[in-house]
């Protein structure tokens, strides 16, 4: 896939970001999502479908080995990191939790995409 030698740097605030739902607001979509049809976003989008679906094949196949993901005040400086800290963790948690995307904008700027997101998580996980 062309875009996964590109860098592909995740900016994934508050947990996690999630799949863009439809929303039925038009006003509020065209400021809050942008850059959804680019091929980076696509990239990304299949990334957080495959750690919902907990594919961790298919998620991991997503990211550029040199990805930087920064979630939750935390940064994973590659791929092979994050697969081995925090993506499987990650993956139990949406199991859990449901989650609706506020607001997801990607960027690409030459070979680097920047991806950020905002989301309402509500469910219990872990006892909180």
């Amino acid at each position: 896939m062309k875009m996964k030698k590109r860098n592909i740097l995740l900016v994934l605030l508050m947990t996690v970001s999630f799949v863009v739902h439809a929303h039925g607001d038009k006003q509020k979509d065209k400021g809050m999502l942008k850059g959804l049809d680019t091929p980076a976003a696509k990239v990304v989008l299949a990334f957080h479908e495959a750690l919902e679906t907990s594919n961790k094949e298919l998620a991991r196949a997503q990211l550029a080995d040199d990805v930087t993901i920064y979630e939750g005040g935390r940064v994973e400086r590659s791929a092979d990191e994050y697969a081995h800290h925090h993506m499987l963790s990650d993956m139990k948690y949406l199991a859990a939790m449901k989650s609706e995307t506020l607001e997801h904008q990607v960027t690409v700027l030459g070979n680097t995409a920047i991806s950020a997101s905002r989301s309402h998580t509500t469910g219990s996980y872990k006892g909180k």
